[in-house]
């Protein structure tokens, strides 16, 4: 459903993508996560033609994205990380504006996103929380029935209980067989709704991986409390270090943990502690300056 080749983004000398390629099926909730400034925000507005990428082709059910291709852009769903909107519109006169782009009924759709998120369609847009202004952007973005959402940090600003109605309404669009684009940095998001996930960092894509792959892989959190854990000579190809003092190691271990256990049998160990990591502790590596 959509298909990114080579993507590269320069403003001016500074880097904001390059050689960025992914190929997201239909149907696929698709996560894109990374730190700040890695370039998520400038991958998402070269798709949506917000901006003029450097080089790179991007194409969506086959044909390419394009500033004129509307019929195409007609299909797309979009909620920014910061909803912008007319301050002196009601909700309600928000939403006809909206639907007024689009030549089809869209009113019982919009009535159950509506009431899903328990919207009051009588306030001002300036009246509004961050988190009501939110909604109201998932809203705008879910009316039409698109055939592919992009979603920008969507659930910012949501309480844990639209938090959840968000998540059971990205369960429908699934079951329909939207095809969602995912950014976020929050990785438990991503593992709870996603089927694949990209890694970004400073520009460049470092991974994709299947999330059911992911959380198959054999990954150990080891606290070793021991004066003599420096004797060791671990197999550093297979560790992530993420703390250290001159009696502790705390690391990540990335496979069969009995032959660890072989290593630390050669040294008087004082305390360990063998745990599952979470997803942020797997990818911490991945974030970590080079």
């Amino acid at each position: 459903m959509l298909k990114i080749e080579k993507l590269t983004k320069y403003y001016k000398d500074i880097l904001g993508i390059e050689d960025l390629s992914l190929d997201i099926k239909k149907g696929e909730i698709f996560g894109f996560i990374g730190p700040n400034g890695a370039g998520k925000s400038t991958t998402i507005k070269c798709i949506l033609n917000l901006i003029n990428k450097t080089s790179g082709s991007i194409y969506m059910d086959g044909q390419e994205l394009t500033k004129d291709n509307y019929q195409l852009k007609e299909m797309i769903g979009y909620l920014p990380s910061e909803v912008d909107l007319y301050d002196d519109f009601t909700v309600k006169e928000m939403l006809d504006y909206s639907a007024s782009f689009y030549q089809k009924d869209i009113s019982k759709r919009t009535k159950y996103l509506v009431k899903k998120l328990d919207l009051d369609l009588t306030k001002k847009i300036d009246e509004l929380s961050f988190g009501n202004i939110k909604k109201l952007g998932i809203v705008l973005a879910l009316m039409h029935e698109p055939k592919l959402l992009v979603l920008d940090e969507p659930t910012s600003g949501l309480d844990p209980l639209k938090q959840e109605v968000f998540f059971e309404l990205m369960e429908e669009e699934k079951e329909k067989g939207t095809t969602i684009f995912f950014s976020s940095h929050n990785l438990n998001e991503v593992r709870r709704i996603c089927d694949s996930v990209a890694i970004i960092k400073n520009g460049h894509l470092v991974e994709t991986l299947k999330i059911a792959k992911l959380n198959k892989f054999d990954f150990n959190l080891i606290s070793l409390y021991s004066k003599e854990y420096k004797k060791l000579k671990l197999p550093m190809k297979d560790i992530i270090i993420k703390k250290q003092s001159d009696e502790m190691i705390q690391f990540i271990y990335q496979k069969d943990i009995n032959s660890l256990l072989d290593f630390l049998n050669t040294i008087k160990i004082d305390n360990l502690l063998i745990e599952k990591p979470s997803l942020e502790e797997i990818f911490f590596h991945y974030y970590k300056e080079d």
